[in-house]
């Protein structure tokens, strides 16, 4: 998956290139509560942390598990691990020590998204996680748009 830096955003927060859609403006994700945003930004955080949760399994093996977007400690683990790797990709920290600190800490984070009894599947979960972002208040951006044809086109455009 491809990235590129947003001068406009605050901290140079990368966005994926190749989104679910493309909307006028994209919420800034870093480390903040997904709670607070109104339904359209809500998907488009869950969305974006999506393509980063399957860019971190694959990048550093993560042990993670179907239905993490269930369990807020490994939403707010995964969301906090993708800002923390975004700053060094993007150049906004050069710090080799932090880096490999990260690294380090990548065995403690998979600690936290053990819970769950089936590995993690893009292609299989996208359904079941476009689902729960409909219970939980999400509102797809395209109105009138079937999240399950976004979910099915955007299923495979994660993989890597």
């Amino acid at each position: 998956m491809s990235r590129t830096a947003d001068e406009d955003e605050p901290g140079g927060r990368a966005v994926a290139s190749e989104p679910d859609v493309q909307p006028d403006t994209e919420p800034v994700r870093g480390l903040g509560d997904w709670r607070p945003l109104a339904g359209t930004e809500r998907w488009l955080w869950f969305d974006q942390l999506w393509q980063e949760v399957c860019a971190l399994r694959a990048r550093y093996r993560l042990p993670v598990r179907s239905g993490w977007w269930e369990d807020n400690v490994q939403v707010e683990a995964l969301a906090a691990l993708a800002s923390w790797v975004e700053r060094y990709a993007c150049g906004e920290w050069d710090d080799p020590p932090g880096k490999l600190a990260l690294l380090y800490d990548l065995e403690r984070i998979a600690t936290l998204l053990r819970d769950g009894n089936d590995p993690f599947h893009p292609e299989r979960d996208r359904m079941a996680f476009v689902r729960h972002l409909v219970e939980i208040g999400c509102e797809h951006p395209e109105r009138g748009r079937n999240p399950s044809s976004a979910a099915a086109g955007h299923a495979g455009a994660t993989s890597q």
